[in-house]
């Protein structure tokens, strides 16, 4: 951040801001700069043409291209859509560039406001290893872990064999639980090793990875953070985010429950401190983990907003994107203590199917129907109709329910999900309603309340397999089908302009009168199908990011084939069989469509 020669931070008043992402982070920013008077301009890439934040912002620029490399993480064609557009500020959201140092000094460099840390924050805190040393000169507490990124499994297993497993293998920049892969046996540690530094490519550009001893069973607990350039540092509140899977969040709720007096304020405590010695302006939060036996260790930094924000939001009255706002103007914060009031939870209602291993399930919702009443807060960037790709992260909206209490909460999202439905594609839904009847979650005291990061996956797996999740089957995949209406959108230098025609219409009944190009509707390969019982199918769209064996090799049963990498995670497909591989035709970077056959595997 820019400030004076005396010393004195510099006011920056801003006018109009580009929202560099998509999704419902998108929309809520776009909504945050309607209340607080400033002009929004969206960024799109082709499959987000008519997404709801490029229609609910100011104005709205495409990006021409279709994936995230070519799009919301081209720094260059970002810039350039905020000259164009006149915007003095750029807010990232999270993921994509949000915790890019170097996309932050681009756009300081080019004159605009960073909505965000200063990049020497981003830049020490984003590499974790840079982070747990920042920590240990702060105070924090901290398990075991490398001192710098490693260099290969080898190296894994060296750390493993000094302070045991399981160990957990992490990307060095990025976060959201992307390449981070833990290992309890030396067997895996290899392949392990290089899905985590794949993960971290295709999700930060960068594939170093550390290695930190790991806490099993533990809970997640963080604490949002607010810091202006003035040297005011605030703990806005805790949250609990233990409910995960694969290491990525689903269901938070503020303030984090059954924590100790102690454990309290040692979390507050040590933020402060890593704030402090961060040299952190802006909103950012500090993640710990707190093993079974009390145990607490700092994590990581997010040098961003978080997804779960909305739920320190409902129990402060604190709108966090407005404050990075006024922080990045120069405001000062005005408070240094935040009390709150009540308890929230929400829900991440991904395109996922629970009884499937949570695999993602792109394609089109055909119909929702969202809950209201008291304490129901909805944040989403998807309406019906709209076409879910397989190539951006699968999240379609948030469920944010508060109460006066944690068990009011519970009552409310019970009510709140019931109302709640969304069909066209496999959703978390049925996982938000069962998990709120496990009594390990919906508990009372702290001795009940026994959910930890690997809880979902474990010791409530048989439970999930029961699970049923509600979608439409006629309804078409981004790519099984051909397009059934006429989306037109005009663009003038690559601005995105309103004239949108209902199916049919044809060309010159745009809005206004406005003339219009039609789009053509999209074919899409014809659908594999399985030739025989040895025939094995991808059970999702992706794309292909390894490919394990040769056509003519000999497999087992669990045997790795193939590697699929869709909506930002990767799914390992496996043998079902021993037998010889026949067919196998599959090639990194090449997508196939769930149902499509990868190979035969003929009985030997």
């Amino acid at each position: 951040m820019t400030s004076t020669s005396g010393g004195s931070p510099t006011r920056r008043p801003l006018t109009k801001v580009l929202i560099a992402n998509r999704g419902e982070i998108a929309v809520r920013v776009a909504r945050a700069c309607t209340d607080a008077g400033l002009a929004s301009v969206a960024v799109y890439a082709e499959p987000d043409r008519d997404a709801l934040h490029v229609r609910l912002s100011d104005e709205a620029f495409g990006l021409g291209g279709s994936r995230a490399a070519e799009t919301y993480l081209d720094a260059g064609k970002l810039l350039d859509v905020a000259r164009r557009s006149g915007a003095d500020a750029v807010h990232p959201g999270y993921g994509f560039l949000s915790e890019n140092a170097e996309f932050a000094q681009q756009v300081i460099d080019a004159g605009l406001t960073w909505i965000g840390p200063p990049p020497a924050a981003i830049r020490a805190l984003g590499d974790k290893v840079s982070a747990r040393h920042i920590a240990h000169a702060a105070g924090a507490p901290l398990v075991a872990g490398t001192p710098d990124p490693v260099e290969s499994a080898e190296e894994v297993l060296t750390f493993a064999d000094e302070h045991g497993l399981p160990v957990a293998i992490k990307a060095a920049h990025g976060g959201g639980g992307r390449g981070l892969k833990v290992a309890r046996t030396r067997e895996e540690v290899p392949e392990l090793f290089d899905s985590a530094v794949r993960e971290a490519k295709a999700a930060f550009g960068r594939g170093e990875c550390f290695v930190e001893r790991f806490l099993d069973r533990p809970r997640h607990v963080e604490t949002q953070c607010l810091a202006d350039e003035h040297g005011t540092v605030v703990v806005v509140s805790t949250r609990d985010c233990s409910l995960q899977r694969r290491h990525q969040k689903l269901v938070e709720e503020a303030p984090a429950p059954f924590l100790t007096a102690e454990q309290d304020a040692l979390l507050r405590e040590a933020s402060v401190a890593i704030m402090r010695e961060a040299g952190y302006v802006g909103a950012g939060t500090c993640e710990f983990l707190i093993g079974a036996d009390g145990t607490v260790s700092f994590l990581e930094v997010n040098t961003r907003l978080q997804v779960e924000h909305p739920v320190t939001e409902e129990v402060t009255g604190i709108d966090l994107v407005r404050e990075q706002l006024r922080i990045a103007a120069g405001e000062p914060l005005g408070y240094t203590e935040v009390t709150t009031r009540g308890h929230s939870i929400e829900f991440r209602l991904n395109g996922e199917n629970p009884a499937a291993g949570f695999l993602p399930s792109p394609g089109t919702i055909s119909a929702l129907t969202w809950p209201g009443g008291p304490g129901v807060r909805i944040d989403t960037g998807v309406c019906a109709g709209d076409t879910v790709s397989g190539a951006f992260d699968s999240m379609l909206a948030k469920l944010v329910v508060t109460g006066a209490d944690r068990r009011q909460a519970l009552q409310r999202a019970r009510r709140a999900l019931r109302e709640l439905e969304i069909t066209g594609i496999p959703t978390v839904l049925p996982f938000a309603r069962a998990v709120l009847d496990a009594p390990e979650f919906a508990a009372e005291d702290a001795a009940s309340f026994t959910v930890h990061t690997t809880w979902i996956e474990g010791d409530f797996a048989e439970r999930l397999t029961a699970l049923t999740t509600s979608h439409d089957p006629s309804a078409t995949s981004p790519d099984s089908a051909e397009d059934a209406t006429e989306r037109v959108v005009v663009e003038v230098g690559g601005k995105r302009l309103e004239v949108v025609l209902p199916a049919g219409l044809g060309i010159g009944a745009g809005r206004g009168g406005r003339g219009a190009v039609r789009r053509p509707g999209r074919r899409s390969a014809p659908r594999a199908t399985a030739s025989s019982n040895g025939a094995l199918t991808s059970p999702m769209q992706g794309t292909i990011v390894k490919v394990a064996i040769e056509d003519g090799a000999t497999v087992g049963p669990g045997d790795l084939v193939v590697v699929l990498e869709a909506m930002k995670m990767e799914q390992p497909l496996v043998a079902h069989r021993a037998g010889r591989v026949r067919g196998l035709a599959a090639a990194v970077g090449q997508t196939v469509s769930a149902g499509s056959v990868i190979c035969e595997i003929d009985e030997p």
